[in-house]
């Protein structure tokens, strides 16, 4: 079965007079790589919440963002009178000292300065907090798995149906080849005759044109690539985690067809290796979100 690398999830859990919201989101990438963004009071748990995550996921580039939001009425902002006097204070002994006009809008000056607003509510989580934190990280998780899931579905499906059209391409490729010998035979001796007051010995030249021939078969890309094939539908029924595996075996499965179209030496194999590589390429552009 496979997995995608692409999901999202989200998780919303609320404790006492807090809303936790935990949002989740991967795309493909070579290794885990993982960005977290949490609250101030949060940050002491970050690493156990990436380890718990990363257990998870795996791979992937992961997002994870987490925001709170509270409900309590009495956590209104207060304006910091100290700070204000204190900034209002240096500011005027700096226009003094330098000759330069005070601000005309003070206020507006002084309500961005850092500090100046406060709350009354603690920016300290407690345990009850920090669990349902965890919480909604792994209920976002689980649903970013079974996005994952969904997707990876998807994905088996639409590989199947390439593998499956490139094994009927691979059929179509016998019915070519007694023609494909025979034209070769022919285009040698034509060149031949082609050539004045020049004899040969037929029987030498019988020997050259098998030898010849035999370095064009290409019976054991026919099977190498058919072996290739099945493998790949093999593995996309094993356990999760064989994106990496299914990309060797779509190189092994460009290899033959690349060799069956140098092999060729005739028009209608090299269209039948062309629309291969089409259904190939289709392959690898999707293997890369494979888990």
């Amino acid at each position: 079965m496979l997995l995608s690398m692409t999901g999202f999830g989200k998780s919303v859990v609320e404790v006492e007079n807090k809303k936790i919201t935990c949002e989740i989101k991967s795309l493909n990438s070579k290794q885990l790589d993982m960005n977290v963004r949490v609250p101030a009071a949060y940050r002491e748990h970050e690493l156990e919440l990436r380890t718990r995550i990363g257990k998870i996921l795996e791979r992937g580039k992961v997002e994870v963002i987490i925001y709170t939001e509270s409900s309590r009425a009495e956590a209104t902002a207060q304006f910091n009178t100290t700070a204000i006097a204190s900034y209002k204070e240096r500011i005027s002994n700096i226009s003094a000292e330098f000759g330069i006009p005070e601000p005309a809008d003070w206020y507006s000056l002084l309500l961005r300065l850092p500090d100046v607003l406060k709350t009354d509510v603690v920016d300290e989580a407690a345990d009850t907090e920090i669990e349902a934190l965890f919480a909604a990280a792994e209920q976002a998780t689980n649903a970013l798995m079974s996005h994952r899931r969904s997707e990876g579905e998807k994905l088996e499906e639409f590989f199947g149906k390439r593998i499956a059209a490139i094994g009927n391409l691979l059929k179509e490729v016998p019915r070519y080849e007694s023609e494909r010998v025979a034209k070769i035979r022919a285009r040698i001796e034509d060149n031949l005759g082609k050539v004045p007051g020049v004899d040969y010995d037929n029987g030498r030249l019988e020997q050259e044109m098998i030898f010849y021939i035999e370095k064009l078969d290409i019976n054991e890309e026919k099977q190498r690539l058919a072996q290739h094939l099945s493998y790949f539908t093999e593995t996309m029924q094993q356990p999760q985690g064989q994106g990496k595996k299914l990309g060797f075996i779509s190189q092994e499965i460009g290899r033959e067809i690349n060799t069956l179209g140098s092999k060729s030496n005739h028009a209608e194999l090299q269209k039948l290796v062309v629309r291969m590589k089409d259904e190939l390429e289709q392959i690898k552009e999707q293997v890369l979100n494979v888990m």
